[in-house]
C-alpha cells in the first residue's frame, strides 16, 4: 500500500517501509552507509513550481538561494530548471558555475564581501551585487576601477520589520547586521549613483527565514515601495526589485502559504501601488528544498535512564546542526516500524557535547540497527555539517524517480587530514 506522510507527499510507506519516490530507504542506508542524506528531485521541482505558477506571466528571475543546500547536484537540479542563484561566497560562485548555472543570473549578497571575492564576482560576470553597506559600495567601485568595470549593484535595505521567527535568523530589524538602516537609504543610493564605476540597478529587502505569515513580508514591500519612490524621486531610476526568500516550511504542523498564495498577494500589493511591471527577482531556500531532503541515522545503543531514555544514533550535531543551534524540531520516524510497545526517548548523537540531540521525547519502538529517518533535512542541514571531532561528513544521494544518483561521496579520514601538516 502506498501512505503518503501527512505533509511530506514525496515520502511513502509501501509494504511497511519507507519510500522517498520510488526507492526504498532502507536500501539506500544499506548500500551506501549512514549518516546519509537523500533529496527528492521531483519534491524540488514541485516546490518551485509554486513559485513558477504565482508567477506566471510576470517579468521575474527566481534564484535559488544557494547556502539552503550547496550540493553540485541540488544546484544542477534548479539550473536545468531556469533558476538564477543568490550566492554568499566565491565559493558558492564556484559551485553554481560549475553545475551550469548562468553568470549573469548570480546575485551576490552577504555582508563581508572581501576584495578578492569581489574580484572573482566581477571577473566571472556576475548579474548583481546585493550591497550591505556604504563601506562596501566604496569597495566594489574600487575593484571595478581597477578591473576597467562597471559593477552592478543593488542596495540591500532594513526596514525594521518583524518576520516573527527565530531571533538567530531574522535580518530585517534594527538590531541586525544585515543591510542599509532604512533612514540612510535615500543618502546611500545618492552616493552610490555618484561613484563612476557602479551602475546602479535595483533595491532588495530579505528580513529573515522560516516564515510562515505574509504580514512581514507586506509591511517590507510597502516600506520598499516607499524607498523606491523617494529614490527615484531624486533621479536615480530603479530596475529590479528584489524580494528575497525566507518563507518557511512545515517542521511540525506549521501552516506556512503555499508560495503561490503569499506571491498573490504580494504581487496584487505591487499592482496597487503601480510597481507591478518592473523586474521582480525572489531568492527562496528553505521552501525549495527544505522538505525535500531527509537524514537517514542507523541507532546505535538505547541506554534507559532513571528519567531520560537515551537512543544513540550515528548522525550527530556535526550532520544536522539545526536542533543544536536553534533547538529545532524536525520530525524522527523509523524507516521499518515495530510492532513493538513504544517508548519515549532522546535521540542523541556521539559527539561530546549534551547538546548534540536531534530529538527530545519521541515516541518510538527502536532497536540497534534500526534506521531512523530525520525528516525536513535538506536545508540548512548538510550545508552547515562539520568535522567536529574528527567526523567525515556524511555521503547526499539525488532521487529522480526510482533511480538513485551518488552526488557526494562519504568522506574518508583521509580527506580529514589532507590538507594538515606535521612540523
Amino acid at each position: 500500500m502506498n501512505k503518503p506522510l501527512p505533509g511530506q507527499p514525496y515520502l511513502a510507506w509501501r509494504n511497511h517501509e519507507l519510500y522517498v519516490e520510488g526507492v526504498c530507504l532502507n536500501t539506500l542506508a544499506k548500500q551506501y552507509g549512514t549518516p546519509l542524506f537523500v533529496y527528492s528531485k521531483a519534491a524540488m521541482l514541485a516546490a518551485l513550481g509554486a513559485y513558477q505558477r504565482g508567477l506566471a506571466g510576470r517579468n521575474v528571475q527566481i534564484c535559488y538561494a544557494t547556502k539552503a543546500n550547496p550540493s553540485l547536484g541540488v544546484i544542477q537540479v534548479f539550473a536545468q530548471a531556469g533558476c538564477g542563484f543568490d550566492v554568499v561566497s566565491a565559493g558558492e560562485i564556484a559551485h553554481v558555475l560549475a553545475a551550469g548555472a548562468t553568470s549573469s543570473q548570480i546575485v551576490f549578497s552577504g555582508v563581508g564581501k572581501s576584495r578578492v571575492e569581489i574580484t572573482h564576482a566581477l571577473i566571472a560576470g556576475i548579474g548583481c551585487f546585493n550591497v550591505e553597506s556604504e563601506a562596501e559600495l566604496e569597495q566594489i567601485n574600487q575593484v571595478a576601477h581597477n578591473l576597467g568595470q562597471i559593477a552592478p549593484v543593488s542596495i540591500r535595505v532594513n526596514p525594521d520589520v518583524d518576520p516573527k521567527t527565530h531571533p538567530y535568523i531574522s535580518t530585517g530589524l534594527k538590531g541586525n547586521k544585515f543591510g542599509i538602516a532604512h533612514d540612510r537609504v535615500l543618502q546611500t543610493y545618492q552616493r552610490a549613483a555618484a561613484l563612476p564605476c557602479l551602475d546602479v540597478i535595483g533595491i532588495d529587502c530579505h528580513i529573515g527565514s522560516q516564515i510562515t505569515q505574509s504580514a512581514p513580508y507586506l509591511d517590507a514591500l510597502d516600506r520598499v515601495l516607499d524607498l523606491v519612490q523617494a529614490i527615484e524621486a531624486a533621479g536615480i531610476p530603479l530596475r529590479h526589485l528584489d524580494l528575497g526568500g525566507g518563507l518557511g516550511i512545515n517542521y511540525n504542523g506549521e501552516t506556512p502559504l503555499e508560495a503561490d498564495q503569499l506571491l498573490s498577494q504580494l504581487l496584487e500589493r505591487l499592482d496597487a501601488r503601480g510597481f507591478g511591471d518592473r523586474l521582480l527577482m525572489i531568492e527562496p531556500g528553505r521552501s525549495l528544498v527544505g522538505n525535500a531532503g531527509v537524514c537517514l541515522t542507523e541507532v546505535l545503543y538505547l541506554k534507559p535512564g532513571e528519567h531520560k531514555n537515551f537512543c544513540v544514533v550515528n548522525a550527530a550535531m556535526n550532520d544536522l546542526p539545526r536542533p543544536a543551534m536553534y533547538q529545532a524540531f524536525h520530525q524522527i520516524v523509523p524507516t521499518k516500524p515495530r510492532p513493538d510497545h513504544p517508548l519515549t526517548w532522546d535521540i542523541v548523537g556521539p559527539i561530546c557535547e549534551s547538546g548534540d540531540w536531534l530529538g527530545h521525547d519521541r515516541l518510538l519502538a527502536v532497536q540497534p540497527g534500526d534506521v531512523l529517518a530525520v525528516l525536513s533535512s535538506g536545508a540548512y542541514c548538510m550545508s552547515m555539517a562539520s568535522n567536529y571531532n574528527s567526523r567525515c561528513r556524511a555521503a547526499e544521494i539525488l532521487v529522480d524517480g526510482r533511480t538513485a544518483h551518488l552526488i557526494r561521496q562519504r568522506e574518508t579520514v583521509a580527506d580529514l587530514m589532507q590538507h594538515d601538516r606535521l612540523v
